[in-house]
């Protein structure tokens, strides 16, 4: 996905507002005004980071928050657990919780509202054009053998685990496998945070290979290309994902909130309005 001159003057701007330091910024707009027409804003970020360690020698430590969104989310567990259960669609119920959980992101939003987060759970059900790409979802998932995960941010995950165990409940005959950040990047997950909140009692836990908070196909492992060349399935969480992802020519299932300018208005919505939207593959790639 493109980087519109919008959404490079907000991440110069966010930039701007971390630090005064002129010969950082300098080389962030440079990097910015050289950009290549295939650069992603995850892709720009992790440069961002690359010269924020030559400048100041450290990148923010997400540490602390990261935990707090975990812990407040598996302190919801059991009583989203019931809910799912209790509902008449329990795949369904999940993968629209799982998808809310997209609202703790630290890189898109310029403030997380614990209330806000928590209010968003109010309203689980599905629009009309959520229904036609979970209709399509379960087709796929009926015939797979291989269902691939890729994660974006903490507590986000727990509530990713409990759509797993529901798709797991649902089609018992899926090999399942989870790509994680490979390095600390915002309150994005690691195999450390996967690990921390269950997420591996579902799926088989896989590092991307770099502290990027997008699926940059170059850039990932050896092991993490085979599963993502390989997997009958694939649903990947949030912008970063969306942003790194598409037009790859791969046939991908995606969910997010569009918390941003560049999102709402890519698909004409309000902030806040959740994607669950499939990428089709034809002879010529990939159209939505």
């Amino acid at each position: 996905m493109r980087i519109s001159q919008s959404c490079a003057e907000c991440l110069y701007e966010r930039q701007k507002n971390k630090t005064n330091n002129a010969e950082y910024l300098a080389e962030i707009k440079q990097l910015l005004d050289n950009r290549k027409e295939t650069d992603t804003s995850p892709y720009m970020v992790y440069l961002f980071n690359k010269a924020h360690l030559k400048y100041f020698g450290e990148i923010a430590d997400y540490g602390k928050i990261k935990k707090q969104y975990n812990d407040l989310v598996l302190s919801m567990e059991e009583r989203l657990r019931f809910d799912i259960n209790a509902s008449s669609d329990p795949l369904g119920t999940a993968l629209i919780m799982s998808r809310i959980g997209n609202y703790i992101d630290f890189g898109a939003m310029s403030s997380i509202d614990c209330d806000e987060f928590l209010a968003l759970f109010q309203n689980n059900d599905m629009r009309e054009d959520d229904i036609r790409t979970y209709k399509s979802f379960l087709h796929e998932c009926s015939n797979a053998e291989t269902f691939l995960l890729i994660c974006d941010n903490c507590g986000e995950i727990v509530l990713d685990k409990l759509m797993l165990e529901q798709l797991k409940k649902r089609f018992p005959q899926l090999s399942i496998k989870a790509i994680v950040r490979g390095g600390d990047v915002l309150n994005d997950a690691t195999a450390e945070d996967a690990h921390y909140v269950g997420l591996d009692n579902m799926a088989d836990i896989i590092s991307n290979g770099e502290a990027i908070a997008g699926t940059i196909y170059e850039m990932l492992t050896d092991e993490a290309k085979i599963v993502l060349d390989t997997s009958d399935v694939i649903l990947a969480k949030g912008q970063g994902n969306y942003e790194s992802m598409s037009g790859q020519g791969r046939h991908i299932f995606y969910e997010f909130l569009c918390k941003c300018d560049l999102f709402t208005t890519r698909f004409n919505v309000p902030k806040l309005t959740g994607m669950f939207i499939e990428e089709h593959q034809n002879k010529k790639g990939r159209i939505l």
